[in-house]
């Protein structure tokens, strides 16, 4: 089966095919046998029609027609590894020459992994903050804690910081009621400041049964950002009563006897998660460099499908939660005007497409494998990051499989990654190397040589260094080659063949 690629750009290449008519017959076989289960002819039991009596029912040319889009993708991806090409998304087929009983010609064009070079890893570097634990960060979760085990006790007093009121809210507008400004019985702990603007300093002082009235600007609903008058009745006083800090409550709270046992608890753990985040960090800080030094462009076709993607995931999104994007943007902070938050999203899903495209090429370049552990480690990952089970997680791959190819190469581009950041040099503010292939899962530091659950701890937790960019994967980027060819034979295009076969 002859073939030739044409390079239309560096990422672009025209496919054309030639395939002798007869390495059709199996498809058209399969063709044959369909149909003949599909239709009821007189003086024939179903699925034994002839085939000949099928080309004179339905004509030579719809059958070839079937036989075709069952076919071309076989002798596409055939094509394909004979060119050792790496297509990056669905090609765009059109068969050009048919000629029955004699040869098949179709062209196909697609999007191809361009050539490119790798740097040298070792040139790789990546500096990250500190991974600390201060003072304030323990006693937020100490706190936390406190508030879990607390008690509320009701004073007859006013208000105060700290309280917890029980409150109900009117709004009203020029002396007109707001209907969907009202709330009762909401509770409240003065100081937080989660609720209205002036709501602090209205409740306190006030003491069961007493309102006060101040100016606010509406936070939600139909009447959102517009300023109204707001009447708040204190219908209850609570007082927060919240236990020692001491060996008591250590031992209530935690398995420790001492609490000071259980504050060094609490600062490894928090520690253990600053390990994590920088070194989440630092894969991202590595891969970025990576990226800067490759000289690859991401095909355009691709650019232009990611966006159009993730705008609409974004504008679903807003809409489902009755959000415009000025709205989310206020909000949010996370740009100025819409024009640079689209212009920040059109960058990242550029970036991402091209972390994919590198990290794939590393990983075929070091012949990177997985295997079913790897599988079952990364449902247990998914599993705690979407908050589910690996059971749930598992029950979905098998509703849909396919999904095992894309986590699949999620994995191995964490592998990749994981390979590129233990070749670079990762250091800290402060000037201290980073050690990242040491690091376990849980924040820990293995031993070096130690073997924790099969795997030498001086080996990269590879598993564990799936890139943020696998998340963002669009469809298009799958490297397969199936699908897309349902419509690559239209019916028209057989009108020739046809012609040929009833003369």
């Amino acid at each position: 089966m002859p073939s030739t690629v044409e390079q239309l750009t560096p990422s672009r290449v025209k496919i054309t095919v030639e395939v002798p008519f007869v390495e059709l017959k199996p498809s058209m076989d399969k063709a044959y046998r369909d149909i003949a289960k599909q239709v009821n002819i007189p003086g024939f039991r179903r699925g034994k029609v002839p085939p000949m009596v099928i080309d004179q029912r339905f004509g030579r040319g719809a059958i070839i027609e079937q036989a075709l889009n069952d076919a071309l993708p076989r002798f596409y991806e055939a094509a394909v590894s004979e060119n050792k090409l790496i297509p990056l998304a669905q090609p765009e087929v059109e068969v050009t020459k048919l000629e029955d009983g004699d040869l098949i010609e179709f062209t196909a064009e697609v999007d191809v992994r361009p050539e490119f070079d790798l740097p040298d890893f070792s040139l790789l570097s990546a500096t990250v903050e500190e991974a600390t634990v201060s003072e304030d960060d323990i006693n937020e979760r100490l706190d936390a804690l406190r508030q879990r085990f607390g008690s509320r006790i009701t004073v007859e007093r006013p208000a105060a910081e700290g309280d917890v009121v029980t409150i109900d809210l009117t709004a009203t507008k020029d002396g007109e009621p707001l209907p969907d400004a009202t709330a009762e019985g909401l509770d409240y702990t003065i100081g937080s400041g989660s609720m209205l603007e002036g709501l602090d300093e209205a409740v306190v002082g006030l003491s069961a049964g007493e309102s006060a009235e101040f100016v606010s600007t509406l936070v939600g609903g139909p009447l959102k950002d517009s300023e109204a008058d707001i009447t708040v009745t204190v219908t209850l006083v609570q007082e927060q009563e919240l236990p020692e800090l001491d060996d008591d409550f250590a031992q209530q709270a935690s398995e420790f006897d001492t609490f000071a046992e259980m504050r060094a608890d609490f600062e490894e753990s928090l520690l253990r998660l600053a390990r994590l985040d920088q070194a989440s960090k630092a894969r991202d800080a590595v891969l970025e460099d990576l990226i800067d030094k490759v000289d690859v462009e991401v095909p355009e076709n691709l650019r232009e499908a990611d966006l159009a993607t993730r705008k609409e995931s974004i504008t679903n999104q807003l809409s489902s939660a009755n959000l415009s994007l000025t709205d989310y943007l206020e909000e949010s902070k996370e740009a100025e005007t819409e024009e640079e938050f689209w212009a920040d999203l059109e960058r990242r899903s550029a970036d991402a497409l091209l972390a994919q495209i590198v990290l794939d090429k590393v990983a075929e370049e070091r012949g990177l494998t997985l295997d079913q552990n790897d599988l079952t480690q990364h449902i247990i990952r998914k599993a705690q990051q979407e908050g589910s089970t690996p059971q749930q997680i598992a029950d979905h791959l098998q509703e849909h499989p396919h999904h095992i190819d894309e986590y699949m190469q999620e994995i191995r581009r964490g592998k990749a990654l994981a390979l590129i950041v233990e070749s670079a040099t990762v250091t800290d503010t402060a000037g201290n190397p980073v050690d990242l292939a040491n690091l376990q899962g849980d924040g820990t530091f293995a031993v070096p040589g130690e073997v924790v659950d099969g795997v030498a701890s001086d080996e990269p937790d590879a598993a564990s260094d799936e890139p943020d960019v696998a998340s963002d994967k669009p469809d298009a980027v799958s490297g397969e080659a199936d699908g897309g060819f349902e419509d690559a034979v239209p019916v028209s295009a057989d009108a020739d063949a046809a012609s040929k076969a009833t003369s």
